[in-house]
């Protein structure tokens, strides 16, 4: 059966997943400007469960109800895997922009439809990329819009979470904002960083409590950033 599976995989889910993919970015370019359009966020949520339905990946979400409508937030999740993306965009209820990394701009399409959809790209390795990056982010954060952040910056080699850099924290608190802490699990196990095929295995997301402002501890940051990692790290199951 595995080897069944993996035949799939590789001669009918990926090219036809990869076609879907193409159709999804050039419908989003041409149809860019209505991005904030309700009907533009569902067609791609649901382009993103096709790839857990695809590859027979069962999900299962708590948390829905800490997310108050109208209400932009700070999401940050731990980053196991490429199934973290298309979890959090089939499964979280919210237009979000993503600080994503540099190199997936060059996708063809893909890097034109994010950017269209005001995704922002950020030069890892560069502060002043990066802090222009998140300037960027902070422009859109009104009227419900949200963003997603990794602050891990690049997936577990492991399955552990790594350290949070600060830049969530810095948007927090630049525009008062409160965090949502996500934790993902089961991602590692469907598709680690060195896997060369999709393996079967639950995914759950958790949504936690809001993190708001005035619980930030603004004279040591860095026992803020420990606490929302805790908080993520304390919701995956094992």
């Amino acid at each position: 059966m595995k080897f069944i599976y993996i035949l799939y995989q590789y001669l009918i889910a990926f090219p036809l997943l990869w076609v879907w993919t193409m159709f999804v970015a050039i419908t989003t370019i041409t149809f860019s400007h209505w991005n904030k359009a309700i009907w533009l966020n569902r067609f791609i949520s649901f382009w993103a469960r096709t790839f857990l339905w695809a590859f027979f990946i069962p999900v299962s979400v708590t948390g829905l109800e800490n997310i108050k409508k109208g209400q932009s937030y700070i999401f940050i999740a731990n980053h196991q895997s490429m199934f973290d993306i298309w979890t959090i965009y089939g499964w979280l209820p919210v237009t979000f922009r993503w600080l994503m990394k540099q190199e997936l701009r060059k996708i063809p399409f893909v890097g034109t439809a994010c950017k269209m959809l005001g995704h922002v790209f950020i030069k890892r390795g560069s502060a002043t990329a990066a802090r222009e990056s998140l300037m960027i982010v902070e422009k859109t954060l009104q009227d419900g819009i949200c963003t997603v952040i990794f602050p891990e910056g690049t997936r577990s080699l492991d399955g552990q979470v790594g350290p949070f850099k600060k830049g969530a924290f810095r948007i927090a608190l630049d525009l008062n904002l409160p965090i949502i802490p996500i934790s993902l699990s089961g991602c590692f196990d469907v598709l680690n960083k060195k896997a060369g095929y999709v393996h079967r295995h639950p995914i759950h997301m958790h949504v936690g409590k809001p993190i708001l402002p005035e619980q930030f501890d603004r004279e040591n940051p860095q026992n803020t950033i420990d606490f929302i990692r805790e908080e993520v790290i304390k919701n995956i199951k094992k």
